[in-house]
């Protein structure tokens, strides 16, 4: 089954017979959802390849097998080529009942969707995978389309301000996703950074005699793409632009086949058929170069390698060499690579191909004979989950290297790879024998607790040493008399003296049952009555030793579980087996479920020796722990689904193309042939007309504004409101996910803990344990780098003393978020929420209070950002920048404040730091003007006009103490000049500037807009502000 999405091609003569027989196999494994290869062969000989009777004979089959468990996985066949016929090509609007037990029902249906797939294929020519990916794109065009209508958090609008949109030297260009295509930017991206499939795409040309050939279906299909593939590559060459729209060439995807239906399918086929046009187009070019010779085609080249099938079929033994495209590789039980390679490799039981027996048992191996320059993997993360009726995804953790050494996989290394397998195997089996006698140590009892043997018996010492200290049931009545039962003395009365010896020696009589006094000699713990000092030592000194021994045991143990273990990962690791080393060159991500999700692409540049980050129109620096941490799985929902590798050797894959007269790097536009070259010089000429004409449209604005100006704005206008970041969003942000773990966490714990497992019930105690925590943070009294109101808005509205209405309801709307059906138990416990918030009245929660709640949080969280900012640029020392941000931390914190004691930040600190940054931009300004250069002098009366004179009213208008302090020192340093020799122009420009600074009024009569805001999440904002504020606890007295 692991063959079922390679891409064969036979090599023998009989290749065409195969292909027929592999394409009836793989129908026959989707339509009745048979995986087992000897099965689905043993049904096209009995049937002699009629399809509705090999049906028939699996469809008989399968009723006796017994019925699986519901919970049991079965996984989906992925397909590899046009050759292969889709998992999702089948589906269709009329669904016919399967579930029953009639036969006849079953195989009917089988029988009508075959025929309806061959008689479909006879009238178009076009395959059912061809329709799968026509609707894939389809569905992305009409999600364009519609994003017009609605917004859409993969689809990127366009900032109006053309210089957003312009690139920043050499750096990347993205590609703006047009609808639901972030699949194709990164695929798109890891080819175009595979420098010799650049280079290929670019300089390709369409056969010269195009007229003359049969203008077939494929040649429809193929050079249109082609050449909207040069010029979409051309534009990421020599674009002006940050990011290019490759919607032409989705378009003509699209076009290319006809389909009425809409469905997503698994990104791996638009791959597979995006390498098999490329191969076809270029095919076309080769033959017509290479005429009267076998024509090279440079895809085949560059992505196809062979493997040779060694094996036994019914007790014959076969060879066969077949050429594969994507390597298809399962997830489902495996820890890395290298063990998903090596189960891949071998099918079926295999000893008896290496035995001289004949035997009638079947199997095979896969040898590579020749590895493609670039080598890719595809990684099976779906399965179908037969009981929910749905493709489920995989999560599982799955580690990759960035060098990979294929050494142990070539057909050259058989007999010493066969060698090395068999060594490993009997280690491991030796490994397995001492794991279970380590574990007879670890786990030692008979019972269902069992411990630790040294610790059993250091317990036992522990015991044996023990000295019994006898205590009265009165003085220890409250705490080991049973439930209900009687003492014999009341519970206010004083203890009783210590008992006699007579009474010690005394045995009392006890009635069970019917007596509850507790024995009169009955010790505070436990400890052996009777031992005396030579029972203790011989048993202290067996207990001692026998630790000893068991301690040394496991030691050994422990010790020879680990060379096994270092063994094993050397085995392949002297020189002989690392001569073929393969470097990752590109990991595509897949963040969601199986029917949605996000796309992207780590890629790695080899010239700044560091990873990218392709995210559409985003193109950010990353490094291998991002790329660990959102690729191996089981951290989050996001993993690899594809792994490129390319062949180390082979440089030419990735090095640049230099000027043949010159020798130096080719770049840019340089790079591109002629028609290309003039294609992107005229997309640039029109970006930089729309730049032009948008400097124009500024300056008349701002020529009208002046002749006209406007009204004074508010010297601090109020936050602008915006959706709230920390609650429910259209899609996963990065705050919607912190929020739906913590979310996901809680409902785990209620189930752990909850014996009642309906929805509603996990659901209160979800939100009880939730609460609980959130609680105990808001209680708690921290140091000030850790505010937890900044991590969840529940903290923030309890230190307040908000109404009990709006915590429920803001709890009941974290559980009714969208983004947590990730399975049916979350799925069920939001559905329970979301009916529990539409069944709350208007009378109950009073909307506009809890709408002034949240919008009082979001201002939190502004102010935060603000402050933040500003003191870490204070830190750095970058005060003209600074001062803005601590102007309107320092307001926007005083009418929170207003509200309320724990509504914001600390008043004195914001207030401190507002007036340090001016004082420091005063003595900048004043330093400037007494250097008496010309421009300096302009910069720091610059400063003081547009910066300091305009604050100095939000100083003077509290008329707190420092604050006025500070005031007078930065006009006493300006008043200080007046007495002091200075030029003429100087003193003219002195006598200008000292009557706005010494405005005493408090009338704010122009301010600067707020500055633009970075964005946060709310991990980031909290990392942020923890730094800044541990920062400013060291900081020397006088910078504090």
């Amino acid at each position: 089954s692991e063959v079922s999405g390679l891409i064969l091609r036979q090599e023998n003569s009989h290749s065409s017979l195969n292909l027929h027989q592999q394409t009836l196999l793989n129908q026959l494994r989707e339509v009745t959802g048979t995986t087992d290869v000897q099965l689905l062969q043993q049904a096209l000989q009995v049937s002699n390849g009629d399809l509705a009777e090999a049906v028939a004979f699996l469809t008989e089959k399968n009723a006796k097998v017994p019925q699986q468990d519901e919970t049991t996985y079965y996984q989906t066949s992925q397909v590899a080529s046009d050759r292969y016929i889709s998992v999702g090509s089948q589906a269709d609007t009329n669904v016919i009942d399967l579930t029953g037990d009639d036969k006849d029902d079953l195989q009917r249906a089988i029988a009508l969707s075959l025929e309806e797939s061959n008689r479909a294929f006879r009238e178009t020519g076009i395959t059912d995978e061809e329709q799968a990916i026509s609707r894939v794109l389809e569905a992305s065009i009409a999600e364009n389309k519609a994003s017009l209508k609605r917004t859409h958090t993969e689809v990127w609008s366009d900032s109006p301000n053309p210089h957003d949109r312009k690139r920043i030297d050499s750096c990347p260009v993205g590609l703006k996703n047009v609808g639901n295509t972030c699949w194709f930017s990164a695929v798109i991206q890891s080819l175009f950074n595979l420098l010799e499939f650049q280079r290929l795409v670019l300089n390709y040309s369409p056969p010269a005699r195009v007229q003359d050939l049969p203008r077939n279906q494929k040649e429809h299909r193929n050079l249109p793409f082609m050449q909207e593939l040069r010029n979409l590559f051309s534009l990421m060459v020599g674009s002006k632009r940050k990011y290019v729209d490759p919607s032409r060439a989705v378009e003509i995807l699209k076009d290319a086949f006809k389909s009425s239906e809409s469905q997503q399918q698994d990104v791996s086929e638009f791959t597979h058929k995006l390498l098999d046009w490329l191969e076809d187009a270029f095919q076309m070019k080769a033959e017509e170069d290479r005429e009267g010779e076998k024509p090279k085609n440079p895809m085949v080249e560059l992505f196809y390698g062979r493997f040779l099938a060694v094996g036994v079929l019914e007790g014959k033994k076969f060879e066969n060499t077949e050429m594969f495209g994507q390597y298809p590789l399962q997830v489902n039980g495996f820890k890395d690579l290298h063990e998903c390679l090596e189960a891949a490799m071998i099918e079926g039981e295999i000893e008896s191909l290496h035995s001289a027996e004949n035997s009638a048992r079947s199997g095979q191996e896969h040898w590579f004979t020749e590895l493609p320059p670039v080598l890719t993997f595809e990684l099976s993360r779906f399965e179908f989950n037969q009981a929910l009726g749905r493709p489920e995804k995989i999560h599982n953790k799955l580690e990759f290297p960035s060098m990979l050494y294929m050494d142990r996989y070539m057909d050259r290394n058989r007999e010493i790879t066969r060698i090395k397998r068999e060594e490993i195997r009997r280690l491991k089996e030796h490994l397995t024998l001492l794991q279970q006698r380590l574990e007879r140590y670890l786990s030692y009892g008979s019972g269902p607790k069992r411990f630790p043997l040294a610790d059993v018996l250091q317990y036992a010492m522990e015991f044996a040493s023990s000295k019994p200290v006898c205590t009265s049931p009165v003085e220890d009545i409250d705490s080991s008399a049973p439930p209900g039962g009687t003492t014999g003395s009341a519970p206010g009365l004083a203890p009783t003296t210590a008992p006699t010896a007579a009474q010690q020696q005394r045995v009392p009589i006890h009635k069970p049952f019917t007596q509850s006094r507790l024995p009169p000699d009955l010790p505070m713990h436990p400890a052996p009555r009777h031992i005396t000092e030579e029972e203790l030592r011989v048993l202290e000194g067996c207990l001692h030793r026998w630790r000893s021994e068991v301690e040394n045991d496991t030691r050994d143990l422990q010790g020879s579980i680990t060379r096994i273990h270092r063994t094993i990962e050397l085995m392949y690791s002297d020189k002989s087996m690392m001569q073929v080393p393969y470097r990752l060159h590109a990991v595509l991500v897949h963040e969601g479920q199986a029917n949605a999700g996000h796309y992207w692409a780590y890629i790695y540049d080899p010239h700044q020796r560091c990873w990218m980050k392709y995210n559409d129109i985003s193109v950010t620096k990353s490094s291998w722990e991002e790329l660990v941490r959102d690729s191996f799985g089981g951290y989050r929902n996001a993993s690899a689904y594809c792994l490129m590798y390319i062949n180390d050797k082979k440089p030419f894959l990735i090095e640049e193309e230099f000027d043949k007269e010159t020798g130096q790097i080719l770049s840019g536009l340089d790079k591109l042939p002629p028609d290309l070259k003039q294609y992107v010089k005229e997309d640039n000429e029109l970006f930089d007309k729309e730049i032009e004409e948008w400097d124009s449209l500024q300056a008349r604005k701002a020529q009208q504004e002046k002749l006209h100006p406007a009204p004074p704005p508010r010297p601090l206008p109020l936050i602008p409101q915006q959706d709230p970041e920390y609650m429910e969003q259209p899609s996963p942000t990065h705050d919607s996910k912190h929020l739906q773990e913590d979310t996901e966490r809680a409902i785990s714990k209620a189930v752990a803990e909850q014996e009642e497992r309906s929805p509603e019930a996990l659901l209160n105690a979800a939100i009880k344990l939730e609460y609980g925590r959130l609680l105990r943070f808001a209680q708690e009294d921290t140091s000030p780098e850790n505010d937890y109101r900044l991590q969840h808005i529940i903290v923030y509205l309890i230190q307040n003393q908000a109404p009990k209405k709006i915590l429920e309801r803001t709890l009941l709307t974290q559980f009714a978020d969208r983004n947590l059906a990730f399975d049916e138990r979350c799925k069920s416990i939001m559905n329970v929420a979301r009916a529990k918030l539409d069944l709350i009245k208007p009378e109950e929660v009073n909307m506009d209070e809890y709408e002034t709640w949240h919008q009082d949080y979001r201002n939190f969280r502004e102010t935060t950002i603000f402050m933040t900012t500003g003191l870490e640029l204070f830190q750095k020392t970058n005060y003209v920048e600074a001062l803005m941000y601590l102007i309107y931390s320092y307001q926007y914190n005083k009418e929170l404040l207003a509200k309320g004691l724990y509504r914001g930040h600390d008043e004195e600190l914001l207030g401190h730091y507002r007036r340090e940054c001016l004082l420091k931009l005063n003595e900048q300004a004043a330093a400037m003007f007494e250097s008496g250069e010309e421009p300096e002098v302009t910069t720091g009366l610059g400063i003081m006009n547009e910066l300091v004179v305009p604050c100095i009213p939000l100083l003077l208008v509290h008329d707190a103490e420092r604050d006025l302090l500070a005031v007078e020192d930065m006009r006493n340093r300006w008043c200080s000049y007046l007495g002091q020799e200075m030029e003429s122009n100087l003193q003219e420009k002195l006598t200008d500037f000292l009557p706005k600074l010494l405005d005493c009024s408090t009338e704010i009569k122009s301010f600067h807009d707020p500055p633009k805001l970075p964005t946060y999440s709310t991990l980031e904002l909290s990392e942020r502000f923890s730094r800044v504020m541990a920062a400013l606890s060291r900081a020397p007295g006088e910078g504090r």
